[in-house]
């Protein structure tokens, strides 16, 4: 198959899970023999050759604004795909849905992940959030067919829209580092810090984690590993909220072997994250063996099993849940061990991206009404 990934800011990944998402999927079925085609915004993606871990990359220009950048990449993203032959144009977020039909010109059949319920999301006015809600209608219609990593997300779906989409999880395959640079030039040690990673932006409630995290008598350094455009006055508020704490730590964007290194000697990872659908930094923290702490957003609790393979806090009430929670645990460090093992073994039996990528090639095949190859079907009973 010939298989464009649209929508994405692209590879190599550096800033969000979708863009690890294409990284991770393309690659594998880049490996199967299928023509990879990706996406990249031309002002995002500084990496210069024309191939990644044997995908294509196509750099075009945007409009480098907060509410223009996407679309309008997308946009011109899905022009260029009319005069590629693609048997497949798989896109990410709803948002991106009104473009979703131009490659079915040609001829393309075209899938659109929905990503969460990014209408919640505080970043967006009110005008903003209409147009995402217009999208989420608009991506039960126009594009072949659309998709979800949510259960949660699917049946938000069925209730709103009377339409199913398909459900593919997100992945978790991660490589487990031993401390080293990154440990030591952010002054930690293994198994003495609390880590978050996401974007700073309101909605993904940082300021829980730094507000619980400076009422706590401890030892452990609590790290905030992310950064975001076009969200100054929230990120100032978090340095504002801890003050001169010295346990603290903001590192801005860790990616690659840095934040594997992060994520592998963490005490505890806390999900504080108010919107969205399943999260891979979530995702990710269990798989490295971390005991995980969420906001008990319905998304979140079903990464976790509903509390099977984690803990979480009561996100309505925000830093004092959060508090109680965290003293518990840095008191009991046998719980956070057990948990540890929980969350790992949860992740590797249903997070795989081996499988995930099973997952989408068999949705592809369907979606071009051809038959399964034999590696994908199921065996004969």
């Amino acid at each position: 198959m010939k298989i464009a990934l649209l929508g994405t800011r692209g590879i190599p990944a550096s800033y969000s899970g979708f863009e690890t998402c294409v990284e991770q999927l393309g690659q594998r079925l880049a490996a199967r023999g299928h023509q990879v085609t990706v996406y990249c915004r031309s002002h995002h993606i500084a990496y210069a050759e024309p191939e990644y871990k044997g995908m294509r990359l196509v750099k075009l220009p945007t409009i480098a604004n907060k509410y223009l950048d996407t679309i309008v990449h997308s946009f011109l993203s899905s022009f260029h795909s009319l005069f590629q032959g693609f048997d497949i144009g798989l896109y990410f977020i709803a948002g991106n849905s009104p473009v979703t039909w131009i490659p079915r010109l040609a001829g393309t059949r075209t899938l659109l992940n929905v990503d969460g319920l990014d209408w919640r999301r505080e970043k967006w006015p009110a005008l903003a959030k209409k147009y995402i809600q217009f999208a989420e209608y608009l991506a039960t219609i126009l594009p072949t067919g659309y998709l979800t990593d949510s259960r949660h997300v699917q049946q938000y779906y069925k209730e709103q829209y009377r339409s199913e989409p398909d459900y593919i999880p997100y992945g978790s395959d991660v490589e487990i580092l031993p401390p080293g640079e990154t440990l030591a030039k952010f002054g930690l040690e293994a198994g003495k810090y609390i880590l978050f990673v996401g974007r700073l932006v309101p909605e993904n409630c940082a300021h829980h984690i730094v507000e619980a995290f400076h009422g706590i008598q401890t030892d452990l350094k609590c790290v905030i590993v992310g950064d975001a455009p076009y969200a100054e006055e929230y990120k100032a508020s978090l340095k504002k909220l801890a003050g001169d704490d010295p346990r603290i730590i903001f590192t801005g964007y860790v990616f690659g072997e840095g934040y594997r290194e992060l994520g592998s000697n963490a005490y505890l990872f806390v999900e504080s994250s108010g919107v969205g659908g399943t999260h891979p930094a979530l995702v990710e923290a269990m798989a490295f063996g971390n005991c995980v702490v969420v906001h008990n957003t319905p998304e979140n609790l079903e990464t976790i099993g509903k509390g099977e393979a984690g803990l979480f806090y009561d996100g309505r009430v925000g830093a004092e849940s959060l508090r109680e929670v965290l003293v518990k645990l840095i008191d009991d460090p046998r719980q956070v061990d057990e948990f540890r093992r929980k969350g790992q073994d949860y992740a590797r039996s249903r997070y795989s991206w081996d499988a995930v990528t099973d997952d989408y090639e068999r949705l592809f095949y369907r979606t071009l009404r051809r038959p399964l190859p034999d590696r994908l079907s199921p065996p004969a009973k």
